[in-house]
């Protein structure tokens, strides 16, 4: 009977994709792509076990599945054979569905914010994470202490058995509020609590949660121009009208913005290193920008993404220090010092906005994952990042030195290589002759992912530059590809 039924049936052979559910998939798949046809009749469970060589039991489960879902029907004292009602349109599904071709959601048929979202998804999504090298934002990833980490999850994990069970904050796992409120006043200057700190899956979140929290249709941001291109993204998303603000070798234009868009609600800034420009906001203009903001009831979103990455003197202190009014929102992260897959940053916000925040982050994902964050609480606390930081810096460093030469060796006459006292990409601006299109497209050519910066400006920059991400690779790996570039000319 087993070797009838095996001839009979030489397409129910278990796919070795499947290791549960093993006949109720092989099965299901056999009638959806029109193999097995309604009324056939299938072998009994005896013998389709012996077919497969597997537990009868596992024949029977996935008969009951299969039945329960209206696969197939048992018929009394005759077997078990392919329903009569299974819908044609269900028939050969998986035959047809990749030859279709991609449809479209009509824009009518989307949220408003999804269609806000679309033109920027658009734009960078054909590239997202194609050409690494030379690739905007990502710090050392080299050089992440991966032993050491193991080591302290390896520890955390053993130590979790309760902890586990009673994590459920969605402001942040208590330890890690602690310490970072700790650090971050000792290196960055922040005056705050540890309560007024919400722990946040990166800074889009921080910028998602902020929004959410303070924005209403039609309120108006002030954002630099050129600025983070994911902030304005958000914003717009959000029905918030960008106010673009010049911005210069002094940081943002605060007396511009405060004459042309007096009205604003929220101010985005990265006063310790622009982005993508790499200037630092003066003391004369963040001041002036407190006072705006205290006397219009407006709110500051301070984000210093990479402060830590500073070579030639300490962190600048944050904007979020000098604030005597609590206008100021401050966001940080550990995605750069760390690697981009850390999903974790943080928000210090005013007290008065501690739980429509806590509120907002429980609503927009509960809570961030434990283990990382109490990893993270042990490595700040046992003195560990800081070590990693100041390492850092000095390879950095390296890197970015490796850079400039590399470019005035080999492109002098196609870059001036602009090097800051932080940061981890180079703006380089073009000389005469040459285009962002022209360049992009030969790194393009040769794998490279260095940006335009065009790319983030909101109005049309006088320069037209080329960001190369520096962090993430040694300095051999970084003169190879520049030689590459420069053979293109």
């Amino acid at each position: 009977m087993a070797r009838k039924s095996q001839a009979q049936f030489p397409h129910l052979l278990l796919d070795d994709g499947y290791i549960k559910d093993q006949v109720y998939h092989t099965i299901r798949n056999a009638i959806l792509d029109g193999r097995l046809t309604e009324n056939t009749k299938i072998p009994s469970t005896r013998a389709l076990a012996e077919m497969m060589s597997i537990s009868r039991n596992s024949v029977i489960a996935g008969f009951d599945r299969l039945t329960d879902e209206g696969y197939l029907i048992a018929r009394k004292g005759s077997g078990t054979y392919v329903s009569t009602t299974i819908p044609d349109k269900l028939v050969a599904i998986n035959r047809t569905y990749e030859s279709k071709e991609k449809k479209t959601i009509a824009a009518s048929n989307l949220s408003t914010a999804t269609n806000a979202l679309m033109p920027f998804w658009e734009k960078i999504q054909p590239e997202s994470n194609q050409y690494p090298i030379f690739n905007i934002g990502v710090g050392c990833v080299d050089q992440f202490p991966h032993k050491l980490w193991g080591q302290l999850t390896g520890r955390v994990w053993r130590h979790s058995k309760k902890t586990i069970g009673q994590f459920s904050q969605p402001d942040g796992y208590p330890l890690l509020k602690k310490v970072l409120a700790d650090y971050i006043h000792a290196t960055r200057g922040v005056n705050c609590s540890e309560h007024q700190i919400i722990i946040v899956n990166g800074t889009q979140q921080a910028i998602n949660l902020t929004a959410r929290v303070l924005l209403q249709q039609g309120d108006k941001v002030w954002l630099d121009d050129p600025s983070y291109d994911s902030a304005r993204a958000i914003f717009t998303a959000m029905g918030a009208q960008i106010a673009a603000i010049p911005s210069d070798a002094q940081g943002m234009n605060v007396s511009y913005g405060a004459a042309s868009h007096p009205d604003a609600r929220l101010v985005y800034t990265s006063p310790s290193h622009q982005f993508p420009l790499g200037t630092t906001l003066t003391l004369p203009r963040r001041l002036a920008l407190l006072d705006w903001a205290n006397q219009h009831n407006a709110w500051i979103f301070e984000d210093d993404y990479n402060s830590e990455f500073r070579y030639f003197s300490k962190s600048i202190q944050a904007l979020q220090g000098l604030d005597t009014t609590q206008r100021v929102i401050y966001a940080g992260t550990f995605s750069k010092m760390m690697y981009p897959g850390l999903r974790i940053g943080f928000l210090v916000v005013p007290e008065p906005l501690i739980n429509a925040f806590t509120m907002m982050k429980y609503y927009s994902d509960t809570l961030s994952g434990y283990l990382e964050q109490a990893v993270l609480a042990h490595f700040i606390q046992e003195g560990h990042y800081a070590r990693h930081v100041r390492r850092i810096r000095k390879i950095c460093y390296e890197r970015q030195s490796a850079l400039s030469d590399a470019i005035n060796r080999y492109l002098p006459h196609v870059f001036d290589a602009n090097i800051t006292d932080s940061g981890i990409h180079m703006v380089c601006r073009l000389k005469d002759g040459f285009t962002e299109q022209e360049i992009i497209t030969k790194c393009r050519q040769l794998g490279l992912g260095a940006q335009p910066l065009s790319r983030y400006c909101i109005h049309a920059f006088s320069d037209q530059a080329i960001l190369f991400g520096y962090a993430a690779h040694p300095p051999a790996d970084i003169y190879e590809n520049i030689k590459r570039l420069a053979a293109m000319f």
